[in-house]
């Protein structure tokens, strides 16, 4: 089987932001203090051009490890067209985040963590490093971004 040929730069980061913005599911993944106890789990996410909003319960694993250690990476899309980014994560409990981007989050989302019971925390979260590949062909070229700043221009 042949693959198809490799991505730009620039088309690569193109068709990184597109499933930013329409995707809504990330697997994210976290560890508590001193590396022990990896934890993954599907999470909705917002986009909003620099940020991911993502929500979780404060007492779950995930809530517990990005609360202690802010430390998180998130794999976005199929195996064959993934969009991998690790990032710093700072808890914003419901009452301060704004109106407005809750709105959003339970727009997009289709879930509003401020009807539950169970206390809740949004998370932001900010991307260090994003990858983007479509199989093996694409390994080479694949970090668009690093140290937070984008390594391909528009």
């Amino acid at each position: 089987m042949t693959s198809a040929p490799a991505r730009s730069p620039q088309q690569r980061k193109q068709d990184t932001l597109h499933r930013l913005e329409h995707d809504v599911d990330a697997w994210v993944a976290t560890a508590a203090e001193g590396g022990a106890a990896p934890w993954l789990v599907p999470l909705s996410f917002v986009w909003d051009g620099a940020t991911f909003l993502v929500a979780t319960p404060a007492t779950s694993p995930t809530g517990r490890n990005l609360s202690s250690t802010g430390v998180t990476r998130l794999g976005i899309g199929p195996t064959d067209d993934v969009v991998m980014v690790e990032g710093t994560a700072v808890a914003v409990p419901p009452a301060e985040l704004p109106e407005e981007d809750a709105e959003i989050f339970a727009g997009k989302t289709g879930f509003d963590p401020r009807r539950l019971t169970a206390p809740y925390l949004y998370f932001r979260i900010l991307p260090r490093r994003i990858q983007a590949w479509r199989a093996a062909g694409e390994f080479e070229g694949r970090e668009l971004m690093g140290d937070g700043q984008w390594l391909v221009g528009d």
